[in-house]
């Protein structure tokens, strides 16, 4: 098994492990409460054709944002919720955006939406206000269960997006270890998952581009489960980045089932959705070696040449013959007149956007500040070291045609 799938083997085991000793209970709680389920409403994305929208309709799991006093038990048990959410299976579900409304059938796991053809009315709001219910009311006399969720609309000012994956490339994770990514996702919340040091403040950047004030769109991908969709968000809030869509995995599947190439086709898919849906304008990609963003990211610039300025990846394996195998992907990027880019730090990724004027200069020593803070080297935060050298912005590997 690839342990970049870590994620979806630590979730299948708990949901495993609670599943029988939970169906009466879920059986009873199901007859007496009169609105035993909710619909999740995901961030989506619209030109001004279509849209991509995506929801789920799951058992009512009963928890909300973290708090600063949340124990470790509390956090095993909110883990253990999020894994054991039970879906409903081909609800009868509306979708509603501006003034079309959607019959939709959501899937075998309660999923619904996907690229629709409608889009929100036309706004002057970056983020645009959509809502799905349910056709039914759980009880007579009861409300229809419904959600609200937004919808990206592209800037007019927007230069570039940025398509950036998520684990141990903005939030640390340690996927290359089970145990300590077991540890981290079980035991933790929101408030205690640690950001790479300076992702923050680059991601801003990168968002403001050269001009101070584009709206380049940020988009995550990740082979995350759907179920820490919360987690995920809560997390990005609280260290100020940049709010996207997120699009992440199902992950309701057996052990047998998990393999890397299910990873490399989910993240691939997404990338091509976003590209699809924004068909002029170019993008930056951002990820790391531990898992298969390389290649991944090799596959988009093939199939979409002239689309991708560059490609970051943060080298957080520290192995020799993996760094080795990642620069000989350069040649077909290359080829792509695409950009690699490895970099150990954020700082040395940020001077490089600056340099080729994606940023602008002035935003470097916010990254810098950022950084040295998030790695506790000025006692504001507790140290999250990312391995790179504290505060010196290690200059990046850069291969293509922008140096």
């Amino acid at each position: 098994m690839d342990m970049s799938d870590w994620s979806e083997e630590l979730f299948y085991l708990l949901k495993k492990v609670g599943k029988s000793a939970g169906s009466a209970a879920r059986a009873v709680k199901s007859a007496l409460d009169d609105d035993p389920h909710e619909i999740l409403c995901y961030r989506g994305f619209a030109n001004s054709t279509t849209s991509w929208v995506y929801g789920r309709v799951i058992e009512r799991r009963n928890f909300g944002a973290s708090t600063e006093g949340d124990s470790t038990l509390r956090n095993l048990l909110n883990t253990y919720r999020r894994a054991d959410s039970d879906p409903l299976p081909f609800a009868a579900v509306t979708l509603i955006l501006g003034e079309s409304r959607i019959p939709l059938t959501a899937d075998d796991e309660g999923y619904f939406g996907g690229l629709q053809q409608a889009y929100p009315p036309a706004s002057d709001n970056e983020w645009v206000e959509y809502s799905a219910e349910m056709n039914t009311a759980p009880l007579p006399d009861t409300p229809r269960t419904s959600a609200k969720g937004e919808i990206l609309n592209l800037a007019p000012t927007a230069k570039f997006g940025v398509i950036s994956d998520i684990d141990d490339t903005v939030i640390q994770s340690r996927v290359s270890s089970f145990i300590q990514a077991a540890r981290t996702v079980m035991l933790g919340n929101a408030r205690t998952r640690l950001p790479f040091p300076g992702v923050a403040a680059f991601y801003r950047a990168l968002r403001e581009g050269s001009g101070g004030d584009e709206k380049n769109p940020i988009f995550y991908v990740s082979s995350s489960p759907w179920n820490i969709y919360d987690v995920i968000s809560e997390f990005m809030e609280l260290q100020h980045i940049p709010k996207g869509p997120l699009m992440l995995r199902d992950w309701d599947i057996g052990l047998g089932s998990l393999a890397g190439s299910r990873h490399f086709d989910h993240k691939a898919i997404a990338i091509r959705n976003i590209l699809g849906v924004f068909p002029s304008l170019p993008f930056i990609l951002i990820g790391d070696s531990s898992q298969h963003d390389p290649e991944i990211y090799r596959q988009i610039v093939k199939e979409f040449p002239g689309r991708i300025h560059a490609i970051y990846i943060r080298d957080v394996t520290r192995s020799p013959e993996r760094s080795s195998s990642v620069k000989k992907l350069a040649d077909e990027i290359i080829a792509a007149n695409s950009t690699l880019v490895l970099a150990d730090d954020t700082l040395g990724a940020a001077r490089h956007a600056a340099r080729c004027g994606w940023i602008t200069d002035k935003a470097l020593p916010d990254v810098g500040e950022e950084k040295r803070a998030d790695e506790g080297a000025e006692g504001s935060k507790a140290p999250a070291p990312d391995g790179g050298k504290p505060g010196t912005g290690t200059p990046p590997t850069v291969i293509g045609n922008r140096s």
